[in-house]
């Protein structure tokens, strides 16, 4: 199998502080791949490096065969990579339709006139953008809700509307970080079956970050576990399991 995104020997630095170094790892198509690792252990600044909200020190970052250590951000979205945030951020006072729609955004090529007098391509566009919605809410299972202010959802279902957006961009990977933090067991359920449909489905390779160990061992197909900036173990999740320098680091055992 393939991989669709590689990390080559990465490396952050703030100053004086190195909060990733040499982290090597390659995700591959198809798959859904997780990043764990103990508080300050350097996942948040890995996913951000992924997500080009900064650049790497050193090393590259490689998306189906093109790097993309130096891409702007919005420009991941016309590439093909989707990403919820570990803080909700949706638009609370906008309908689900209206959230869902923002994901569209990237796509929607017509003119300034077009677009104005909702003519031609711009009509084309919008009915399209529209359609796509309306299927990815029959997928997340929020029809009832399509049309009410995310603000008035539970959390649990606002985290559902915001994967949703991230659907919208039409994603080869898609990139969530702590997905299922704050939820309830139920929720965390829902959540880890739309992950596995989301894969299976949809055809798209999922990387997330998560402390719920729970989702993570019951559905990643490998795991890379970060500690103090550095990889110390990669694999499946029976091996990542068992491996001493993890259950030391991370799971808290001798």
């Amino acid at each position: 199998m393939s991989a669709l995104l590689s990390i080559e020997r990465v490396s952050k630095r703030f100053g004086g502080l190195t909060a990733v170094s040499e982290v090597s790892f390659a995700v591959p198509e198809g798959a859904i791949y997780s990043v764990i690792g103990p508080n300050g252990a350097g996942k948040t600044t890995l996913f951000n490096m992924i997500s080009a909200l900064f650049p790497p020190s050193e090393g590259a970052i490689v998306f189906d065969g093109q790097a993309v250590h130096r891409a702007r951000t919005h420009q991941l979205a016309r590439l093909g990579i989707g990403r919820t945030f570990q803080n909700l951020a949706i638009f609370s006072h906008a309908t689900v339709v209206q959230n869902l729609l923002v994901g569209m955004h990237h796509a929607l090529k017509a003119n300034l006139l077009s677009a104005a007098l909702f003519w031609g391509p711009a009509r084309r566009e919008e009915l399209a953008a529209r359609r796509r919605v309306e299927e990815i809410i029959d997928f997340l299972e929020i029809e009832h809700l399509r049309d009410l202010p995310v603000g008035l959802l539970s959390y649990g279902l606002q985290k559902r509307v915001e994967l949703g957006r991230a659907l919208a961009v039409g994603p080869k990977l898609l990139l969530l970080d702590e997905m299922v933090s704050g939820m309830n067991a139920e929720e965390t359920e829902d959540i880890a079956r739309f992950i596995l449909d989301i894969r299976d489905e949809l055809g798209v390779t999922v990387v997330m970050v998560e402390h719920d160990m729970g989702i993570v061992m019951d559905i990643s197909d490998r795991i890379a576990v970060l500690n103090h900036g550095s990889l110390i173990a990669e694999g499946t999740p029976a091996e990542i399991a068992a491996d001493p320098a993890v259950i030391q680091a991370y799971l808290g055992r001798n």
